[in-house]
């Protein structure tokens, strides 16, 4: 591999993982929504997020214009193979804003308790969705020797043991996420039932975690023939495990800051060894190893490579500039006021 095609792969999983930090604990919220059946306390959980959410998605946005603009060829397989999950996530991220929108345009109980449920499951599926196909970039496509399909990927393909198990501990972790940010935004008797909501979101993630671990462990080989190869990756996986744990050691200190920075480190400490298990490919054949699709075959010519780098260069600061001031602005516990949803 050439050193902008390692940058750029680099550059993909810093994207992913801050969309799946940041939007991760908004999704988060609204798999937690229907938790509570008061309508002030259900405005408050839209409102924690809602000068967010939409900010929070573009850095998905940008990885999908990333991936096209480096790595054609493998962006153009993983939405032939994937098509159908894209489309339910793609309707699910809609309805999930739509909902926000409109549940405030009537009063009447059912309006809300339909967009309420709407919220809730789009978040969740959106969630779901998101864990099957990382499971499934893992397990690989039946990729040919040209990069196409040998056969149509069927919803039934997708939706195996692995996948689905990597679906629910994604909603767990998201659930978790979401509950620790709820607590920081929230005061007096609800966050006291957010803090029980912490313990039994963790407890959930925990058992997944360990679950998904053992399945990984048992059935992906390559998975761990990575630490041989390199050994230094040990020290995320350290560092994970050490996050994971200062997450109830921090809600039990009464510290949910930490508790969050904890959550959002082991996030990204999840993509990182998603990554690493994918290198040096970004799609795996199920056909044969040889026509998995690499970052060196996948990616775009140098030139363009450079082009896009100038550009993130001059772009990324603006980003992060853009989102430091936004959280920085909306800082503090959320209070409903006449603008809110």
């Amino acid at each position: 591999m050439e050193p902008l095609h390692i940058l750029w792969f680099t550059l993909l999983g810093v994207l992913l993982a801050g969309y799946a930090i940041l939007d991760g604990f908004d999704l988060g919220v609204g798999i937690l929504h229907l938790c509570v059946r008061k309508d002030g306390e259900r405005r408050l959980f839209m409102n924690s997020i809602g000068p967010l959410w939409d900010g929070n998605e573009v850095w998905l946005v940008v990885f999908g214009g990333a991936m096209f603009a480096a790595f054609p060829r493998a962006y153009a397989a993983a939405f032939s193979g994937f098509y159908t999950p894209f489309m339910i996530i793609l309707a699910a991220l809609i309805f999930r804003g739509v909902s926000m929108e409109f549940r405030g345009k009537f009063e009447a109980p059912a309006w809300r308790a339909f967009w309420d449920i709407a919220f809730c499951a789009a978040s969740a599926l959106a969630t779901f969705s998101f864990g099957v196909l990382v499971a499934n970039c893992i397990l690989g496509l039946p990729l040919g020797a040209d990069g196409d399909f040998v056969r149509a990927v069927t919803l039934a393909d997708l939706l195996r043991p692995y996948p689905v198990l990597v679906g629910l501990f994604a909603v767990a972790t998201f659930a978790m996420h979401g509950s620790i940010y709820l607590y920081l935004k929230t005061e007096g008797e609800l966050q006291q039932r957010l803090h029980r909501w912490m313990w039994r979101t963790f407890g959930l993630f925990l058992a997944l975690y360990v679950l998904v671990t053992i399945f990984t462990l048992t059935t992906i080989p390559r998975s761990t023939a990575k630490y041989q190869e390199y050994p230094w990756a040990w020290i995320v996986v350290v560092l994970n495990v050490l996050a994971i744990a200062n997450i109830p050691r921090a809600i039990h200190q009464g510290r949910p800051f930490d508790a969050f920075i904890s959550s959002s480190a082991t996030i990204a400490a999840f993509t990182f060894l998603f990554g690493l298990t994918l290198a040096p490919n970004l799609i795996v054949s199920t056909v044969d190893p040889a026509y998995s699709l690499t970052v060196a075959r996948a990616a775009s010519s140098q030139k363009t490579l450079v082009i896009m780098t100038i550009v993130a260069c001059l772009g990324m600061p603006f980003v992060l500039s853009y989102t430091i001031v936004i959280y920085w602005v909306f800082r503090g516990k959320v209070r409903l006021d006449r603008f809110s949803y």
